[in-house]
C-alpha cells in the first residue's frame, strides 16, 4: 500500500526534532534547483457542479427577495398555487404546525445527508488530534528559542495546514447545500403561512392565542413562526447528524477492520 499523508506521523515531542540534529547528513545535495511538484489537477464532476450551483443560487436568493419568493413559490404556497412540497405536507394550510414540523425534518435530513457525504470523519478526527499535538510541540520549540527546532517543524506545519484545508473544503461543500436549503425552506414556510387564512394563522394554546405572523417582541422583526420553526429544526439536526455519523463510522470499521497488534515479548508466557 502506498503511504499517504495520513499514514505519516507528525512529531509527538521536542525530542523527535533533536535526534537528527546530532548527526550530519553526508548525502550530497543535487546540483541545480529542486524540481517543483506537479500542480494538482482540478476534477470537475457533477457533484462539484451541484455544490457550486447551490451555493451561488443561495447567495442570489439572499440578495434578491423577489427571486427568492419566486423560487420558493415553485414548491407551492396554497391550494390555488399548489406545488410538490405543498401537495405532500401542506395539508391545505389547515395544520401549519405539522407542516412546519415536517418541513424542518425534511430540511435537516437533506442537509445532514449532504454534510455526511462530504465529510471524512476519520480524516477530520486525525487532523484535529494532530493539530492539538502540534501546537504543544510548536510552543515548546518557540520557548526554547532554537531556530533549528523551529525550522524542523515547518514541513510538518505545511502538511498539517494542507490537510486542514482539505477537511475545511469538504465541510464547505456540505455547507453550500445547507445554505441553499436553509433559505429555500424558511422562505417557503413563510409564504405558506402568509397565504393561509387568518384563522389558521392564529395558534391557540391554553386559552391564549398567538398570531404566527406577529413579531415575537415589539420592534423586533422576527415573527413567531420563525422562532417556532427554528426550535423544530435544532433537535432534528442533532439527531440526524449523530445517527448518520455513527452509521458512517460503522461502515468504515466494517471495510477497514483494525489490525491486531503484535504481543509484547513475554506477554503470552504461561505461569512458571
Amino acid at each position: 500500500m502506498v503511504p499517504t499523508d495520513l499514514d505519516a506521523p507528525l512529531p509527538s515531542g521536542p525530542d523527535d526534532d533533536e535526534e537528527g540534529d546530532d548527526e550530519e547528513d553526508d548525502t550530497p545535495e543535487p546540483a541545480g534547483p529542486r524540481p517543483r511538484p506537479p500542480a494538482p489537477t482540478f476534477n470537475f464532476s457533477w457533484t462539484t457542479f451541484v455544490y457550486v450551483f447551490c451555493g451561488m443560487l443561495g447567495l442570489w436568493m439572499l440578495v434578491s427577495p423577489s427571486d427568492r419568493n419566486s423560487i420558493a413559490g415553485l414548491l407551492g404556497t396554497s391550494a390555488s398555487a399548489s406545488g410538490p412540497l405543498y401537495a405532500a405536507i401542506g395539508f391545505g394550510s389547515s395544520y401549519l404546525l405539522l407542516t412546519m414540523l415536517l418541513a424542518g425534518a425534511l430540511e435537516m435530513l437533506i442537509t445532514s445527508l449532504a454534510y455526511n457525504f462530504t465529510t471524512d470523519w476519520v480524516k477530520a478526527a486525525k487532523v484535529q488530534k494532530w493539530s492539538s499535538a502540534f501546537r504543544k510541540v510548536q510552543m515548546e520549540a518557540i520557548r526554547s528559542g532554537k531556530k533549528d527546532r523551529i525550522a524542523a517543524l515547518r514541513p510538518h506545519q505545511e502538511r498539517l495546514a494542507r490537510l486542514s484545508g482539505e477537511v475545511s473544503i469538504a465541510q464547505f461543500k456540505g455547507m453550500a447545500i445547507t445554505y441553499f436549503l436553509l433559505i429555500l425552506i424558511y422562505t417557503w414556510v413563510g409564504l405558506v403561512i402568509s397565504h393561509a387564512s387568518a384563522t389558521a394563522q392564529v395558534l391557540v394554546l391554553n386559552g391564549s392565542s398567538i398570531d404566527l405572523t406577529a413579531p415575537v417582541l415589539h420592534g423586533l422583526p422576527i415573527p413567531w413562526w420563525f422562532l417556532i420553526f427554528s426550535v423544530y429544526t435544532i433537535p432534528f439536526s442533532m439527531v440526524f447528524r449523530r445517527f448518520l455519523k455513527h452509521a458512517w463510522l460503522r461502515r468504515y470499521l466494517a471495510q477497514h477492520p483494525p489490525t491486531a497488534a503484535a504481543p509484547a515479548p513475554g506477554a503470552t508466557r504461561g505461569p512458571a
